[in-house]
């Protein structure tokens, strides 16, 4: 049986966690970059640190994403409700 109510979640559900995906995946990449950046400067090595340390950081990331949306999303809730 076809619920229209279900259907709009699992949608909302999917759209968070593809946003959560990319999210979590632009920022390891540009947080991991820069601070490897920042410790090497621009060379081969910081290539290669940069690799390593994003393969470790952004299925990390994804994972805290996950566990924080819902406390996220609530405070901000609040926070625009009070505006």
């Amino acid at each position: 049986m076809y619920h229209p109510q279900l259907d709009v979640k699992m949608h909302k559900t999917k759209t968070i966690l593809i946003a959560q995906f990319l999210i979590s995946l632009m920022m390891a990449f540009l947080m991991t970059g820069i601070f490897s950046f920042i410790d090497l400067g621009f060379n081969y090595q910081w290539l290669i640190i940069w690799a390593q340390h994003f393969i470790i950081a952004w299925p990390i990331a994804f994972s805290l994403s996950l566990v924080v949306s819902k406390l996220s999303f609530s405070i901000a809730l609040r926070v625009t409700a009070s505006l």
